[in-house]
């Protein structure tokens, strides 16, 4: 059908060709009086069953009078067209008592629904139109949901608590395991269906996942993912996908699903994730967009969802995309949670988004203060907020504990907020910056509005932690990063009457609404759910309470869990020297009945807690040393990109690489440069000298993760140059290299002008470039003309158009 059509044409008992007669009508109101009625479990007898099914055929027959087309009574609803048949028989249900009249209207509703669906799924022109109209709505919802961004600090004075995403958002550089230079995440998702990325707690997967969704539903798409546009997002945060039964702590938990976890099917994706007017969207709606290879699924936090139930989420990520095939697939998910090549084998490409470079921190928190100076009218106080701008940027450029803080977007905005907070002065390290943020929110927040309580509540910082330590605690032990509000004031009724300050102000409900309101860490991402605004204060929170209990038992029983490494870390800073010892002892002991990896994982995290113990006896951080040591000796690339998470303390206990193989030379390359932490250099300087190909590149590849004139002078300087490609990815990599001579092989990763390269690049020297960035729509290279021995040029598949290319340069186009 291709129009909307009469629903009484439709009626088998109308027209010339009928196929039912009038009389017809009882037997088919029985049938239904008797199905519907266990469906909507409405109760009918012996005595009432014939005046009820009399009803219904008489409203049955109202089909043939009504003027209604298909298409209008579908957008009516069930609701709607029911009372649309009631008018068109207003004596239907005269005879019955007002029971039974009841019993009729619920019966009348429900074969309503059953009409509705028949008819959308009998017409394409229906249900185009349904869809149509569906997926404006949703869209709209999709944009008014994630089109803002929490920017930590703004909301100090009289900003407001979250900022335009167009605006706050920060472009975000991702990296492969291959060793191909770096690239806007854009970019790097350009023509790309499948994709896994990893990224440390904060370091931007969900905002990504946003950008992505907001700008598909709002048709506003950058160049690079042109190719989304008309895609439906679905943002599916694994947290969502609700367990059954019980909690872990032995409370019972409404729930959605009937397994832990499931991965829900495409009909229950809006429901599962508790989308408002899931309900509203017509029948089989996203199974068709999924058929139709329309959809753009975020599946966002896989770390998320509890170790022992990460198996069935990975094969329900292999089954769709090969159900659906044409759809695209961006999963996320914090590094130590999936090992390597998780779903490689349904051809996804994992990606991993890197740390904040010297130009994204610069870029951050100047755009940061850009955001700060919105609401601010006084010449003084933007003149003193210009200055707090420049020291920041020299303190993280100059101060090494600060530069190592500042590697993510979550860090760099704590950092900006506590800097102009404690005008231009900062803690020093993890547990200082958290504790001074949770003060900065906690107390001061209001004060610094100059507001008084409005809800007549008035915690100090202490109480209000306490509260939000034990919500916290509750998802630690249950496994969740969400909770229900019910949930939530359980928790908070159960602990109140030892916390006096705050029961004396008021009960659950209202110590809830204070702490959700007047903290700035806890949201409502749904109704009925409560989480904090980012993992990691849960994190610290949740160490806190474990501290505060004395339960290291509870931390080292935990300890094999991947989830729970934020956790012990955080409370091995928190930890006094003697408890400090005790867990890391419990980190090192042997276990009866402990897997092998689950051991050698224990052991590493000692070795990862090592450098925020702020005081500790010298023979357990020995003991540490001693029985780590040989795990730090990586047999495998994937192992020794794995060791990365333990930190800088890694470097300490990497083997001399003056003897080893080059393979292993290799390795121990790759797990040094996971350590953006300058102290890395010092390792790979005696790496430096390896004529391995392997080792160089990956020695050349590191470059943006450290200072830029150090790394150029006692790295870059000294690898042999023979068939090494040398990356830059900004002017000042550039321009280092050019003091360094130049070299004959260039990898141009960063989006540098066709001036800057003609100026910075060594035109003697240069023989092959590779420009590794999407050149936009500049695609005129003709400017390559002042390096007269170029020979070869490379490029990505999105730059394959280009003209003006000098004669004699071969071009060499990269796959996707």
């Amino acid at each position: 059908m291709d129009r909307p059509v009469r629903i009484a044409s439709l009626v088998a008992f109308q027209g010339d060709h009928r196929t039912l007669t009038e009389r017809d009508l009882p037997r088919i109101a029985s049938a239904l009086v008797d199905d519907v009625a266990k469906e909507i479990d409405e109760e009918t007898t012996d005595q009432t069953r014939p005046a009820l099914t009399d009803a219904l055929a008489r409203t049955l027959h109202s089909l043939g009078t009504v003027d209604l087309d298909d298409l209008r009574a579908v957008r009516l609803g069930p609701e709607a067209f029911a009372r649309h048949l009631a008018v068109a028989a207003p004596d239907a249900d005269e005879e019955l008592d007002p029971a039974d009249a009841h019993t009729h209207a619920s019966l009348r509703e429900a074969v309503c629904a059953h009409i509705l669906r028949f008819l959308t799924l009998r017409s394409p022109f229906v249900t185009a139109a349904e869809d149509a109209a569906f997926e404006e709505r949703y869209a709209q919802d999709i944009i008014a949901a994630h089109d803002h961004l929490t920017i930590y600090g703004i909301d100090l004075a009289h900003s407001p608590d979250s900022w335009p995403l167009d605006a706050a958002y920060l472009s975000l550089e991702t990296e492969t395991d291959g060793g191909g230079p770096s690239a806007p995440a854009e970019q790097a998702l350009a023509g790309r269906t499948r994709v896994l990325l990893w990224g440390v707690a904060g370091s931007g997967k969900t905002t990504l996942v946003q950008r992505l969704a907001v700008s598909v539903a709002r048709g506003d798409l950058p160049a690079p993912l042109e190719g989304l546009r008309g895609r439906v997002p679905f943002v599916l945060p694994v947290r969502r996908f609700r367990r059954a039964g019980p909690n872990r702590d032995g409370s019972p938990e409404p729930n959605t699903f009937p397994e832990p976890n499931t991965f829900p099917e495409p009909d229950a994706f809006l429901s599962a994730v508790r989308y408002p007017h899931a309900a509203a969207q017509p029948p089989g709606w996203a199974e068709r967009v999924l058929s139709h290879g329309r959809g753009l699924l975020l599946v966002d936090g896989v770390d998320e969802a509890p170790e022992e139930e990460r198996e069935r989420l990975r094969e329900a990520l292999r089954e769709l995309p090969t159900r659906y095939p044409g759809n695209v697939w961006l999963v996320t998910s914090r590094p130590s949670a999936v090992r390597e090549n998780w779903l490689a084998s349904e051809r996804f490409t994992e990606l991993k988004l890197s740390p904040l470079s010297r130009e994204g921190v610069t870029a951050f928190i100047r755009r940061w203060h850009a955001a700060a100076r919105q609401d601010i009218t006084d010449r003084a106080d933007l003149d003193r907020l210009s200055g707090y701008e420049e020291t920041l940027l020299d303190a993280v450029r100059i101060t090494r504990d600060l530069g190592r803080l500042a590697t993510n977007p979550l860090m760099c905005g704590l950092l900006c907020a506590l800097h102009r907070d404690r005008r231009g002065y900062l803690p020093r390290g993890r547990k200082a910056l958290y504790d001074a943020a949770l003060s900065m929110l906690l107390e001061r927040r209001d004060r610094e509005r100059a507001m008084l309580p409005p809800d007549g509540i008035d915690l100090p910082q202490e109480p209000k932690i306490q509260l939000l330590q034990k919500l916290a605690h509750w998802m630690l032990v249950n496994g969740r990063s969400e909770m229900d509000r019910a949930t939530a004031l359980e928790t908070l009724g159960r602990h109140l009457p030892a916390i006096p300050h705050a029961a004396r102000q008021g009960g659950p409900e209202e110590i809830y609404r204070h702490l959700l309101n007047r903290t700035g860490l806890l949201r409502e991402p749904t109704p009925g759910s409560v989480d904090f605004v980012h993992r990691t204060f849960q994190d610290y929170l949740s160490a806190r309470a474990v501290v505060e209990r004395h339960d290291f038992d509870f931390l080292i029983d935990h300890a094999h869990l991947d989830d729970w490494e934020e956790v012990i870390r955080m409370s091995v800073a928190l930890a006094r020297p003697d408890e400090c010892a005790y867990l890391l002892e419990g980190l090192l002991a042997a276990r009866k009945d402990a897997r092998p990896v689950h051991a050698r994982h224990r052991k590493l995290l000692a070795a990862a807690c090592l450098e925020h113990a702020t005081e500790l006896d010298p023979e357990v951080r020995s003991r540490v040393h001693r029985y780590t040591r040989d795990l730090v000796r990586p047999t495998s690339l994937e192992g020794a990109r794995a060791l990365g998470w333990i930190g800088p303390i890694v470097l300490e206990m990497l083997p001399d690489p003056a003897g080893v193989s080059d393979e292993e030379a290799h390795r121990l390359a790759v797990t040094a440069t996971s350590i953006a932490d300058d102290r890395a250099i010092d390792y790979l300087v005696r790496l430096r000298d390896r004529a391995s190909w392997a080792v160089r590149a990956q020695l050349a590849g590191a470059w943006r993760r450290y200072d830029t004139d150090r790394y150029a002078e006692e790295i870059i300087a000294h690898l042999d140059e023979r068939e090494l490609d040398f990356p830059v990815s900004d002017l000042e990599e550039l321009r280092a290299l050019r003091r360094l001579g130049g070299r004959p092989c260039v990898q141009v990763a960063g989006a540098l002008t066709p001036e800057q390269l003609a100026e910075g690049l060594v035109a003697e020297r240069l023989t092959e470039l590779w420009l590794a960035y999407d050149l936009g729509a500049d695609l005129d290279l003709s400017w390559l003309a002042v390096f007269p021995r170029l020979e070869i040029l490379r490029l990505s598949h999105r730059n394959a158009e280009v003209t003006g290319v000098p004669e004699g340069v071969q071009v060499i186009v990269a796959g996707p």
